[in-house]
């Protein structure tokens, strides 16, 4: 009787049984290109498949959106571990200082605005630099309770020679492009940046 049964089920469920098999196949399947993949040509890859799966997805902004994103997180890794890391500093650091640098005294929350970062980010950072001697946190002259970051006489040496390095490995970067294909990308970018998504995400920094 059990086993009467047993058949009847496995009779009357062909379809499960055809996708079992098609699954248990695919995952055994020999490679098929994937593994020649790499974080960047994955772009085509993924336009493509994604194409395919979802036709109705603007494919022309899906590239460019993950293009961008892509290239951006590999410069940031590069320029971190050639640069920054060797000289003790993460990204997160560099950034801090290169404002302090570039704009002077302030108060932590502007720092966390020109950044990139949330406050709480810059706290830990701060605290992080102020311990190696980079940053400290003075009172303003004009109202006591205001508390400013500023860098130390280390500080300012630390970044200048930090960007004379950050600067050499820009240029590696930008030699792939012309003065005039350089010109051009900057203001697109500046043109996407201008935008109104760019200015709906800016005002939820």
């Amino acid at each position: 009787m059990i086993k009467g049964l047993i058949i009847l089920c496995e009779q009357s469920n062909p379809d499960e049984a055809e996708r079992e098999a098609a699954s248990l196949s695919a995952m055994t399947a020999e490679p098929t290109g994937h593994d020649r993949l790499d974080y960047l040509s994955f772009v085509d890859f993924a336009v493509e498949r994604t194409r395919q799966r979802l036709p109705a997805v603007d494919p022309g902004a899906m590239r460019l959106v993950l293009t961008l994103h892509r290239l951006t997180s590999a410069l940031v890794y590069d320029l971190e571990s050639a640069v920054h890391r060797p000289r003790g500093l993460s990204w997160p650091g560099f950034r801090v200082l290169f404002v302090l640098w570039l704009v002077g005294p302030l108060e932590s929350k502007r720092v966390a605005e020109l950044s990139g970062m949330s406050r709480a980010a810059v706290s830990a950072l701060v605290n992080t630099l102020q311990r190696a001697g980079l940053v400290e946190r003075g009172q303003a002259e004009r109202d006591r309770r205001v508390v400013l970051l500023r860098l130390t006489p280390e500080g300012e040496d630390t970044i200048s020679n930090d960007y004379l390095a950050h600067n050499e490995r820009e240029r590696s970067w930008a030699a792939a492009l012309s003065p005039a294909e350089r010109d051009t990308l900057v203001a697109l970018l500046e043109k996407l940046m201008a935008g109104s998504a760019a200015a709906e995400a800016k005002r939820r920094f």
